[in-house]
């Protein structure tokens, strides 16, 4: 029974970066022995335990043959006679199929070389079988924005386009919400335009997403999320097929509808329905979220729109409750706006 420390870990200490976890392989081993030692089973299809104290991640070498379509459909074999080599073949690519044995390394498929090349390739023929590896590659990529795919992996992941319907929603998008919080999320969008699409983000326009996430940086990835509806009048439908939380979701689609009129309202009118869509005068975070994008996607401040909102939300009318009193509230609140527009500057700049 010999255990080594493999996958991201390796991958990252050699990049001199903080590994996220550190996950080991067992070579020679069954699950009974690593029951016996006191490791508990994590689910039942992976021969997967977690060490009793430090909770880490400890899996049986094994092997993997795909037997349907999308990213569950395994059979997994794991025995004492299978390899650490066998166990690394099955990765994605080659920078993650390399193993430490305390200080000694060992790379059966050259991933050290191809680190610092700074390329993602894959390692075998295999990497077709886990349609999932499209996104990941791209995840990657946003990443490690100084590596790139290579040219055959590229090819083969056009080559999977098919099988990608079959995926889970909630995969694709657990990868997707990985690759907005990366360094360089534009590379999540230009590997995916280099394949021409997926089923999966067929309603986007790419190219304009991924100049939209080089020209501007965001507060954080719920609102770089959000983000995809300031160039795509689909991105709420993207989202929403993915299943991703509705918050993001409805503020993508509210970024769509109103987002420039919040940046440069067109009349009281306009900016006072903009406000009212986007929950403007209600407790909740539908309109810090996008009001947020907003922002981020123009590189225009609205501290000056803040201020109003929150003024405009304390305004009270002397009304009967009801009818009457909504109306009036509303002929308040667009009087204030349209003395807020006549207060900006004339030359203010457009919304883009």
């Amino acid at each position: 029974m010999k255990t080594y420390l493999v996958g991201g870990a390796v991958r990252d200490g050699l990049l001199g970066r903080p590994p996220k976890e550190r996950d080991w392989v067992v070579v020679g081993a069954t699950a009974d022995h690593m029951l016996t030692r006191g490791f508990q089973p994590v689910g039942r299809d992976f021969p997967v335990f977690l060490h009793p104290r430090t909770g880490e991640q400890y899996a049986l070498a094994r092997t993997e043959r795909k037997t349907g379509p999308g990213h569950a459909d395994f059979v997994c074999y794991a025995a004492p006679c299978v390899t650490l080599e066998e166990d690394l073949r099955r990765r994605d690519l080659t920078i993650n199929a390399m193993a430490q044995d305390g200080d000694r390394l060992i790379d059966p498929y050259d991933g050290g070389a191809d680190l610092r090349a700074g390329v993602l390739k894959h390692i075998s023929p295999a990497f077709v079988e886990d349609p999932l590896r499209v996104f990941r590659v791209a995840r990657f990529a946003a990443e490690l924005p100084q590596f790139r795919v290579a040219d055959a992996t590229l090819a083969l992941m056009a080559s999977m386009d098919g099988e990608l319907s079959a995926l889970a929603a909630e995969r694709v998008w657990a990868e997707l919400e990985k690759a907005a919080a990366a360094a360089a999320p534009a590379r999540f969008f230009d590997v995916l335009g280099a394949l021409r699409g997926t089923v999966w983000f067929a309603d986007l326009d790419l190219p304009a997403t991924a100049a939209l996430f080089r020209r501007r940086a965001f507060r954080n990835p719920q609102t770089a999320l959000a983000a995809l509806g300031w160039v795509n009048d689909d991105g709420a439908a993207v989202l929403a097929r993915l299943k991703a939380p509705r918050l993001i979701a409805r503020a993508a689609r509210a970024l769509a509808l109103h987002g420039r009129q919040l940046l440069s309202p067109t009349s009281a009118s306009t900016l006072l329905d903009a406000l009212t869509a986007t929950a403007a005068f209600r407790q909740g975070e539908l309109h810090k979220l996008v009001l947020g994008a907003t922002e981020d996607c123009s590189g225009s401040g609205l501290d000056a729109l803040r201020l109003l909102v929150a003024e405009l939300a304390r305004t009270r009318v002397d009304a009967t409750p009801g009818y009457g009193y909504g109306a009036a509230l509303r002929a308040r609140r667009h009087a204030r706006i349209a003395e807020f527009l006549a207060g900006l500057p004339a030359d203010r700049p457009p919304a883009r």
